[in-house]
Protein backbone atom coordinates (compact mmCIF):
# COMPACT_ATOMS: atom_id res chain seq x y z
CA UNK A 1 0.00 0.00 0.00
CA UNK A 2 1.04 3.49 -0.23
CA UNK A 3 0.51 6.17 2.59
CA UNK A 4 1.73 9.69 3.18
CA UNK A 5 4.79 9.35 5.96
CA UNK A 6 4.19 12.88 7.72
CA UNK A 7 2.66 11.12 10.78
CA UNK A 8 5.42 8.49 11.27
CA UNK A 9 9.18 10.58 10.91
CA UNK A 10 9.46 12.76 13.61
CA UNK A 11 11.15 16.11 13.27
CA UNK A 12 13.59 15.23 16.59
CA UNK A 13 16.70 13.45 17.38
CA UNK A 14 17.44 9.72 17.33
CA UNK A 15 16.96 7.82 19.88
CA UNK A 16 19.41 6.31 22.18
CA UNK A 17 18.82 2.56 20.36
CA UNK A 18 17.97 3.86 17.11
CA UNK A 19 21.11 3.17 14.53
CA UNK A 20 22.87 6.04 13.04
CA UNK A 21 24.92 5.82 9.62
CA UNK A 22 28.71 3.41 9.60
CA UNK A 23 31.31 5.68 10.38
CA UNK A 24 32.94 6.50 7.31
CA UNK A 25 36.49 6.22 7.88
CA UNK A 26 39.50 6.85 4.99
CA UNK A 27 39.96 3.82 2.79
CA UNK A 28 43.59 2.31 2.39
CA UNK A 29 44.34 0.15 -0.23
CA UNK A 30 46.82 -1.82 1.36
CA UNK A 31 46.16 -5.04 2.93
CA UNK A 32 43.14 -7.19 2.95
CA UNK A 33 41.83 -9.66 5.51
CA UNK A 34 41.25 -13.21 4.29
CA UNK A 35 37.75 -13.65 4.91
CA UNK A 36 37.23 -10.32 2.88
CA UNK A 37 39.27 -11.48 -0.20
CA UNK A 38 37.18 -14.42 -0.14
CA UNK A 39 33.82 -12.70 -0.63
CA UNK A 40 35.32 -10.37 -3.22
CA UNK A 41 36.94 -13.75 -5.08
CA UNK A 42 33.62 -15.60 -4.97
CA UNK A 43 31.82 -13.01 -6.21
CA UNK A 44 33.63 -11.10 -8.96
CA UNK A 45 34.89 -14.26 -10.62
CA UNK A 46 34.22 -17.38 -8.58
CA UNK A 47 30.43 -16.88 -9.07
CA UNK A 48 30.40 -16.64 -12.56
CA UNK A 49 32.48 -19.48 -12.94
CA UNK A 50 30.12 -22.03 -11.00
CA UNK A 51 30.84 -21.06 -7.51
CA UNK A 52 33.17 -23.76 -6.76
CA UNK A 53 36.53 -23.53 -6.31
CA UNK A 54 39.37 -26.00 -4.70
CA UNK A 55 40.88 -25.23 -1.52
CA UNK A 56 44.78 -24.98 -3.30
CA UNK A 57 43.53 -22.94 -6.22
CA UNK A 58 42.05 -20.65 -3.50
CA UNK A 59 45.37 -20.27 -1.69
CA UNK A 60 47.01 -19.64 -5.01
CA UNK A 61 44.44 -16.87 -6.01
CA UNK A 62 45.14 -15.16 -2.65
CA UNK A 63 48.71 -15.00 -2.96
CA UNK A 64 49.18 -12.12 -4.55
CA UNK A 65 47.01 -9.88 -2.11
CA UNK A 66 50.19 -11.10 0.18
CA UNK A 67 47.50 -13.36 2.21
CA UNK A 68 49.10 -16.96 3.76
CA UNK A 69 47.65 -19.96 3.30
CA UNK A 70 46.68 -20.70 6.76
CA UNK A 71 45.12 -17.08 6.89
CA UNK A 72 42.98 -18.95 4.01
CA UNK A 73 42.35 -21.99 5.36
CA UNK A 74 40.76 -20.13 8.99
CA UNK A 75 38.45 -17.93 6.83
CA UNK A 76 37.29 -21.02 4.32
CA UNK A 77 36.45 -22.72 7.90
CA UNK A 78 34.58 -19.67 9.39
CA UNK A 79 32.75 -18.58 6.48
CA UNK A 80 31.72 -23.06 6.43
CA UNK A 81 30.30 -22.38 10.18
CA UNK A 82 28.19 -18.83 8.80
CA UNK A 83 26.62 -21.14 5.58
CA UNK A 84 27.91 -18.96 3.19
CA UNK A 85 30.36 -21.66 1.63
CA UNK A 86 29.90 -25.53 1.74
CA UNK A 87 32.54 -28.33 1.43
CA UNK A 88 32.49 -30.05 -1.94
CA UNK A 89 34.95 -32.89 -3.98
CA UNK A 90 36.30 -31.38 -7.49
CA UNK A 91 37.94 -33.72 -9.40
CA UNK A 92 38.53 -35.64 -6.14
CA UNK A 93 40.34 -32.69 -3.92
CA UNK A 94 38.48 -30.75 -1.97
CA UNK A 95 36.95 -27.42 -2.64
CA UNK A 96 34.32 -25.17 -1.29
CA UNK A 97 31.14 -23.78 -3.38
CA UNK A 98 29.12 -21.01 -2.01
CA UNK A 99 25.76 -21.88 -0.67
CA UNK A 100 22.09 -20.50 -1.49
CA UNK A 101 22.16 -17.94 0.85
CA UNK A 102 25.90 -16.67 -0.62
CA UNK A 103 24.80 -16.41 -3.99
CA UNK A 104 21.71 -14.10 -2.79
CA UNK A 105 23.95 -12.12 -0.85
CA UNK A 106 26.83 -11.89 -3.91
CA UNK A 107 24.22 -11.45 -6.36
CA UNK A 108 22.56 -8.43 -4.72
CA UNK A 109 26.10 -6.86 -3.91
CA UNK A 110 27.48 -7.21 -7.26
CA UNK A 111 24.03 -5.26 -8.22
CA UNK A 112 25.04 -2.65 -5.90
CA UNK A 113 29.00 -2.42 -7.02
CA UNK A 114 28.22 -2.34 -10.86
CA UNK A 115 24.93 -0.21 -10.90
CA UNK A 116 23.18 -3.05 -13.27
CA UNK A 117 19.62 -2.09 -11.68
CA UNK A 118 19.01 1.33 -12.19
CA UNK A 119 15.78 2.01 -12.42
CA UNK A 120 14.12 5.56 -11.80
CA UNK A 121 12.72 6.00 -8.57
CA UNK A 122 9.00 6.40 -8.60
CA UNK A 123 9.18 8.98 -5.57
CA UNK A 124 8.33 6.36 -2.97
CA UNK A 125 10.09 5.22 -0.05
CA UNK A 126 10.46 1.64 1.60
CA UNK A 127 9.22 1.77 5.20
CA UNK A 128 10.18 -0.94 7.29
CA UNK A 129 8.87 -0.73 11.41
CA UNK A 130 10.80 -4.28 12.76
CA UNK A 131 9.37 -5.77 15.98
CA UNK A 132 12.45 -4.61 18.79
CA UNK A 133 13.84 -8.11 20.13
CA UNK A 134 14.59 -8.77 23.50
CA UNK A 135 18.07 -9.86 22.96
CA UNK A 136 20.19 -6.83 22.40
CA UNK A 137 22.46 -8.64 20.13
CA UNK A 138 19.77 -9.48 17.57
CA UNK A 139 18.95 -5.77 17.64
CA UNK A 140 22.51 -5.10 16.94
CA UNK A 141 22.06 -7.70 14.12
CA UNK A 142 19.13 -6.11 12.26
CA UNK A 143 20.52 -2.58 12.63
CA UNK A 144 23.48 -3.30 11.01
CA UNK A 145 21.94 -5.65 8.36
CA UNK A 146 19.35 -2.88 7.97
CA UNK A 147 21.79 0.05 7.26
CA UNK A 148 23.86 -2.68 4.66
CA UNK A 149 21.16 -2.99 2.77
CA UNK A 150 20.98 1.49 2.34
CA UNK A 151 17.78 1.67 5.08
CA UNK A 152 18.64 4.60 7.46
CA UNK A 153 16.71 5.13 11.01
CA UNK A 154 14.44 8.32 10.89
CA UNK A 155 12.93 7.87 14.18
CA UNK A 156 12.44 5.30 17.33
CA UNK A 157 12.25 1.58 15.20
CA UNK A 158 11.66 3.39 11.63
CA UNK A 159 14.02 2.89 8.97
CA UNK A 160 13.64 3.94 5.16
CA UNK A 161 15.30 3.49 1.92
CA UNK A 162 14.63 4.69 -1.87
CA UNK A 163 13.84 0.87 -3.11
CA UNK A 164 12.74 -2.39 -1.32
CA UNK A 165 15.83 -4.44 -0.72
CA UNK A 166 15.32 -8.00 -1.88
CA UNK A 167 17.59 -9.30 1.12
CA UNK A 168 15.05 -7.78 3.91
CA UNK A 169 12.82 -10.58 3.98
CA UNK A 170 15.74 -13.09 4.63
CA UNK A 171 17.60 -10.33 7.48
CA UNK A 172 14.25 -10.98 9.21
CA UNK A 173 13.85 -14.51 9.09
CA UNK A 174 17.29 -15.18 10.36
CA UNK A 175 16.59 -12.78 13.43
CA UNK A 176 13.23 -14.40 13.49
CA UNK A 177 11.60 -10.34 13.53
CA UNK A 178 8.48 -9.59 12.08
CA UNK A 179 8.29 -6.35 10.51
CA UNK A 180 5.75 -3.86 9.34
CA UNK A 181 6.37 -2.74 5.45
CA UNK A 182 4.51 -0.41 3.48
CA UNK A 183 5.62 2.06 0.57
CA UNK A 184 4.85 5.97 1.18
CA UNK A 185 5.33 9.44 -0.03
CA UNK A 186 6.99 11.97 2.16
CA UNK A 187 4.95 14.39 2.58
CA UNK A 188 7.74 16.98 2.52
CA UNK A 189 11.04 18.00 0.72
CA UNK A 190 12.88 14.86 0.33
CA UNK A 191 16.27 16.41 -0.20
CA UNK A 192 15.97 17.26 3.55
CA UNK A 193 14.65 13.87 4.41
CA UNK A 194 17.83 12.41 3.22
CA UNK A 195 19.97 15.20 4.77
CA UNK A 196 18.69 13.70 8.08
CA UNK A 197 18.69 10.45 7.43
CA UNK A 198 22.14 9.77 5.98
CA UNK A 199 25.38 11.97 6.15
CA UNK A 200 26.36 12.61 2.61
CA UNK A 201 28.83 14.76 3.29
CA UNK A 202 30.88 12.33 5.38
CA UNK A 203 30.23 9.78 2.34
CA UNK A 204 31.51 12.11 -0.61
CA UNK A 205 34.51 12.74 1.62
CA UNK A 206 34.63 9.36 1.36
CA UNK A 207 34.23 8.72 -2.08
CA UNK A 208 37.32 11.48 -2.63
CA UNK A 209 39.61 9.71 -0.32
CA UNK A 210 38.99 6.39 -2.58
CA UNK A 211 39.45 8.23 -5.68
CA UNK A 212 42.46 9.51 -4.64
CA UNK A 213 44.15 6.56 -3.56
CA UNK A 214 42.60 4.37 -6.39
CA UNK A 215 44.43 7.02 -8.55
CA UNK A 216 48.06 6.00 -6.78
CA UNK A 217 46.90 2.32 -7.08
CA UNK A 218 46.53 2.28 -10.38
CA UNK A 219 49.75 4.30 -11.19
CA UNK A 220 51.75 1.78 -9.41
CA UNK A 221 50.80 -1.06 -12.30
CA UNK A 222 53.87 -1.26 -14.81
CA UNK A 223 52.71 -0.58 -18.59
CA UNK A 224 52.44 -3.94 -19.41
CA UNK A 225 51.42 -5.44 -16.07
CA UNK A 226 51.21 -9.77 -15.78
CA UNK A 227 48.01 -11.16 -15.39
CA UNK A 228 48.95 -12.10 -11.98
CA UNK A 229 49.62 -7.80 -11.33
CA UNK A 230 46.47 -7.21 -13.38
CA UNK A 231 44.57 -9.45 -11.05
CA UNK A 232 46.24 -7.99 -7.65
CA UNK A 233 45.61 -4.35 -8.69
CA UNK A 234 41.99 -5.03 -9.79
CA UNK A 235 41.33 -6.53 -6.67
CA UNK A 236 42.00 -3.97 -3.96
CA UNK A 237 40.14 -1.65 -6.17
CA UNK A 238 36.98 -3.83 -6.30
CA UNK A 239 37.67 -4.72 -2.20
CA UNK A 240 37.80 -0.97 -1.43
CA UNK A 241 35.19 -0.09 -3.79
CA UNK A 242 32.84 -3.07 -2.10
CA UNK A 243 32.92 -0.95 1.43
CA UNK A 244 30.96 1.62 0.14
CA UNK A 245 27.99 -1.34 0.08
CA UNK A 246 27.93 -0.42 3.87
CA UNK A 247 27.91 3.38 3.99
CA UNK A 248 26.73 4.78 0.55
CA UNK A 249 22.63 3.97 0.99
CA UNK A 250 22.73 3.73 -2.93
CA UNK A 251 20.09 6.54 -3.50
CA UNK A 252 18.52 7.71 -6.74
CA UNK A 253 20.73 10.20 -8.63
CA UNK A 254 17.75 12.73 -8.27
CA UNK A 255 18.51 12.45 -3.94
CA UNK A 256 22.28 13.61 -4.66
CA UNK A 257 23.74 16.90 -4.82
CA UNK A 258 24.65 18.09 -8.17
CA UNK A 259 28.49 17.92 -7.71
CA UNK A 260 28.41 14.27 -5.93
CA UNK A 261 31.88 12.87 -5.88
CA UNK A 262 30.47 9.14 -5.98
CA UNK A 263 30.30 9.88 -9.53
CA UNK A 264 33.27 10.84 -10.90
CA UNK A 265 34.87 7.99 -8.39
CA UNK A 266 32.39 5.59 -9.59
CA UNK A 267 33.63 6.54 -13.38
CA UNK A 268 37.07 5.63 -12.63
CA UNK A 269 36.25 2.83 -11.42
CA UNK A 270 34.45 1.31 -14.10
CA UNK A 271 36.80 2.57 -16.40
CA UNK A 272 39.75 0.29 -14.69
CA UNK A 273 37.91 -2.63 -13.29
CA UNK A 274 36.58 -3.16 -16.79
CA UNK A 275 40.05 -3.02 -18.43
CA UNK A 276 42.18 -4.84 -15.76
CA UNK A 277 39.11 -7.87 -16.42
CA UNK A 278 40.39 -9.84 -19.07
CA UNK A 279 44.08 -10.14 -17.53
CA UNK A 280 42.37 -10.50 -13.97
CA UNK A 281 40.03 -13.41 -15.50
CA UNK A 282 43.16 -15.06 -17.33
CA UNK A 283 44.88 -15.56 -14.14
CA UNK A 284 41.93 -16.67 -11.87
CA UNK A 285 41.07 -18.89 -14.97
CA UNK A 286 44.58 -20.52 -15.15
CA UNK A 287 44.86 -21.03 -11.23
CA UNK A 288 41.48 -22.74 -11.06
CA UNK A 289 42.95 -25.19 -13.51
CA UNK A 290 45.97 -25.55 -12.90
CA UNK A 291 46.33 -25.42 -8.85
CA UNK A 292 47.09 -28.96 -6.77
CA UNK A 293 47.92 -29.49 -3.75
CA UNK A 294 50.09 -27.04 -1.73
CA UNK A 295 51.42 -29.14 0.84
CA UNK A 296 52.31 -32.78 0.97
CA UNK A 297 49.68 -34.48 2.65
CA UNK A 298 47.34 -31.33 2.99
CA UNK A 299 44.93 -30.17 0.56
Amino acid sequence: MCITMTSIIPHVGLSTDTAVAPTVRPCRMEGVNARSALFDLYGDHVRSRGGRARIAALVRLLEPLSIAAPAVRTAVSRMVRQDWLCPVRIDGLPGYALTERADRRLSEAASRIYRTDSQEWDGRWHVVIPQRSAQRAARERIRNGLAYLGYAPVGDGTWIAARPSPELEGLLQAEDVRAERFSARHQGDDAELVRRAWDLDAVGRSYLRWLAEARALISSLPDSPSDEQAFAVRSRLVHEWRKFLFTDPGLPRTLLPDDWPGDEAARYFDEHAERLHPAAARFVDHCLATAGPTRKGQP
